[in-house]
């Protein structure tokens, strides 16, 4: 399984395929089965540095498409050749002083956040990751890289189908609170009606709500076990080392269990990747 998570300046997209960019110049990074498209900033040429650029471009190009012409090569082949060079180069640079941003997935796996609540929720979710997959090297021998890397990305990929469907309640929700005081009889039946499905949907947005938090908190709570053990892990040995060095140097005996005991931090990091897995 593979996720493709991008954001940019008015949108998250999540898809299982790779990310189509519209304008502007991305790059790829991938981390396990997670791949963070991130968008480069704009480069700030303007149009007259592109001309300039392949003024300066063409002048050698045409120099040595009529070396190459009197050498007995074909002129119009070196002379398409370089065109499609300065094209080439021109397109790009355009493409690089542009803003980036991704296009809209058409498939129906993907999920694109638009509202702010939501696009905020999954950044803070990436970030988090981030958190988590950066202790894994000093949590080798407690967890399998492999399922704790599937489990994270599972988990991020039911974030963002959560998050999707609280985005569509949200819309639905500020649709109804519109009718809400509609000059009506009350007890016609399409305020009944309009009544009723804005009790439904205020559940499904709780519903969605609690699924939410307790992803978000699976993966908060991930790295802070993580992150937990490694400072603990850290005191430790500079506790040992200062022992060692005062026995050295001050006489003072060393005491037999030297730093804090980690067994139980190695069960809360355990029980916090059980979590994130459920």
């Amino acid at each position: 399984m593979e996720l493709h998570a991008g954001v940019d300046a008015e949108k998250v997209v999540v898809s299982p395929y790779p990310i189509k960019v519209r304008s502007g110049v991305v790059r790829r990074e991938r981390t396990g089965t997670l791949v963070e498209t991130v968008p480069r900033m704009p480069s700030g040429r303007s149009r007259e540095d592109r001309v300039t650029f392949a003024a300066r471009l063409a002048l050698p190009l045409l120099f040595v498409s009529a070396v190459l012409a009197a050498s007995g090569f074909s002129w119009w082949l070196a002379a398409g050749g370089s065109a499609v060079l300065v094209a080439a180069m021109w397109r790009r640079q355009a493409r690089a002083a542009q803003e980036a941003a991704f296009a809209v997935p058409r498939d129906g796996e993907s999920r694109v956040l638009w509202s702010v609540p939501e696009r905020a929720a999954f950044a803070g979710a990436l970030d988090a990751s981030r958190r988590v997959r950066r202790t894994w090297p000093a949590l080798d021998g407690m967890i399998d890289p492999v399922l704790a890397d599937r489990s994270l990305t599972r988990a991020l990929g039911e974030l963002a189908d959560v998050l999707a469907r609280r985005q569509e309640l949200r819309r639905l929700r500020g649709d109804l609170a519109g009718v809400r005081d509609a000059d009506i009889p009350m007890d016609s039946p399409a305020k009944l009606a309009a009544d009723a499905a804005r009790e439904r949907a205020d559940v499904a947005w709780r519903e969605a709500g609690d699924a939410a938090n307790r992803i978000l908190g699976s993966i908060d709570a991930a790295a802070r076990a993580g992150e937990g053990f490694i400072r603990e892990r850290q005191v430790a040995a500079t506790a040992r080392h200062a022992e060692r060095t005062l026995a050295r140097v001050a006489g003072v005996p060393a005491t037999a269990d030297s730093g804090p005991d980690l067994a139980g931090r190695t069960e809360a990091v355990i029980a916090a990747y059980r979590d994130l897995a459920a």
